[in-house]
């Protein structure tokens, strides 16, 4: 077959972004498999478009957990699987794994393996003032349950977390079970921090979190364990050169759901997934070629799928794109631009999150070269029932910034020790350098480029004045407005 302009192209492409899928078994010819098994080129890359799309979520996750729990040199490590990794802290320009991190609450960690065994997670009695939850997302991204003030209050209780496979008996005790959709699953604890002396009430109620195996509840014998895996190394060079094999990998930890029956199909005429026919690196040089022209086109539709999520509101994207596997009804351009955009999110009846990139006049945010306003009329603070915060990241890495005054956000238990105006209305002032000693107590320091602004609402309230429904609530984010 003559090698066109095009399979030149994606032959350059492979050398560049999918180098290092060739394995040792490329000599395997594909005239060894039948007609039926061989996908063409387009098919290959039409694959490989909806493959990554579909994928991105679940090999972000895993590279998420491995860091966390699985390699233990990492700076981000928590400790092993089934046991809770309480942060006494909040997060800053260093911590670099997940993107858009929340700095507003102590973290607490808990990744789960559900193989063997339910895991059953308690919660202490929590004072009502005190906003707390437990967020639980399983490797396909889904958040699949929650536990706290908003969900199932602030008294304390046990709750059961299953895997995808369990079948037994609720026992007694526990209040609510949550089935997760893969083996391997996460549980984020948040808990409000009023202020800086308040970080040991913190500790008092992170103490109060446990995770049991339920034969440990039950006070019986524990099963077998389950089987040893060869967990994969993964950084973002590794992810450029092998997605298809961390997905691959993961895939075999996550049942498929009715929705993703046609996907996993299709992925696995390319040798990716439980079903497959053969392995990925049998596949010829120029079918990977084609697999990594794919994979950069669903990059494309994920980057711009990120910059279309919700509705515009005075410059703000308003919307909801984290939720459930009814949420997304199979619509995984959705659930990858949310990852993209900020895994691990929240449903929108848990927390809503605003995002701008843009001033009053709709042109991009930059630090280096202007200075922003972002002023709350008298009584119009953005309406929850638990607080609020505006989050600055960097606009290219969207991660928190190094400043000088260590402020990575404004937020509403802020609010007494901050100046308004006249007319009781909140400044933010919104800036590189600071705006003087008479403002800086209202100053939320910016990058020297691109800027990113995340506001949070968490526990928004579901009657007027609301943000809910996303994208058509009858409260509004201000406009940034550029002052300089």
């Amino acid at each position: 077959m003559k090698t066109t302009h095009r399979r030149a192209v994606a032959l350059a492409v492979l050398a560049t972004v999918a180098a290092g899928c060739a394995g040792h078994r490329d000599s395997v010819s594909l005239a060894e498999r039948t007609e039926k098994d061989r996908p063409s080129f387009a098919e290959a890359k039409a694959i490989a478009e909806d493959g990554f799309v579909y994928g991105l979520p679940i090999v972000m996750n895993y590279a998420v957990m491995h860091s966390f729990v699985l390699d233990e040199s990492s700076k981000d490590y928590k400790g092993p699987f089934n046991t809770i990794a309480n942060e006494a802290r909040v997060f800053t320009y260093k911590d670099t794994t997940v993107v858009t991190p929340n700095s507003d609450t102590p973290y607490s960690m808990l990744w789960l393996d559900l193989r063997a065994e339910p895991i059953v997670v308690s919660v202490p009695k929590v004072d009502p003032k005190r906003y707390y939850s437990v967020m639980l997302n399983d490797g396909n991204t889904f958040n699949y349950g929650y536990i706290g003030s908003r969900a199932t209050g602030s008294d304390a209780g046990d709750y059961l977390i299953v895997g995808p496979r369990w079948k037994g008996e609720t026992p007694r005790g526990i209040k609510k079970v949550f089935q997760a959709t893969t083996d391997f699953s996460l549980a984020i604890f948040r808990t409000q921090l009023f202020d800086a002396k308040d970080m040991p009430n913190v500790k008092k109620v992170q103490a109060g979190y446990k995770a049991r195996p339920l034969s440990t509840y039950l006070k019986r014998p524990a099963p077998p364990a389950p089987a040893a895996v060869t967990f994969p190394a993964i950084d973002a060079e590794l992810v450029k050169k092998n997605f298809f094999a961390y997905l691959d990998f993961a895939l075999q930890f996550a049942p498929a759901g009715p929705e993703e029956q046609s996907i996993r199909v299709r992925l696995a005429r390319i040798g990716v997934g439980p079903g497959k026919t053969f392995a990925f690196e049998d596949l010829s040089l120029e079918h990977k070629a084609e697999i990594a022209l794919g994979m950069k086109a669903g990059e494309k539709k994920v980057e711009e799928k990120v910059a279309t999520l919700g509705k515009k509101v005075n410059g703000w994207d308003v919307g909801s794109s984290f939720g459930d596997r009814a949420f997304y009804r199979g619509d995984w351009l959705l659930r990858a631009a949310a990852a993209k955009a900020g895994i691990y999110g929240n449903d929108a009846v848990e927390a809503m999150y605003p995002m701008t990139r843009e001033d009053d006049a709709g042109q991009p945010l930059d630090g280096s070269t202007h200075a922003y306003e972002l002023t709350f009329a008298a009584g119009q603070y953005p309406p929850v029932n638990a607080f609020w915060s505006v989050t600055m990241y960097d606009g290219k890495t969207q991660l928190l910034i190094e400043n000088p005054i260590a402020r990575y956000l404004v937020n509403s238990p802020m609010l007494p020790g901050m100046k308004k105006n006249a007319d009781g209305s909140l400044t933010i002032y919104i800036q590189k350098d600071s705006p003087g000693a008479a403002k800086e107590a209202n100053w939320l320091p910016a990058p020297a480029g691109p800027i990113y602004l995340v506001m949070r609402l968490y526990w928004p309230k579901d009657t007027p004045p609301s943000i809910l429904p996303p994208g058509a609530g009858t409260w509004q984010p201000p406009v940034v407005k550029r002052v300089s």
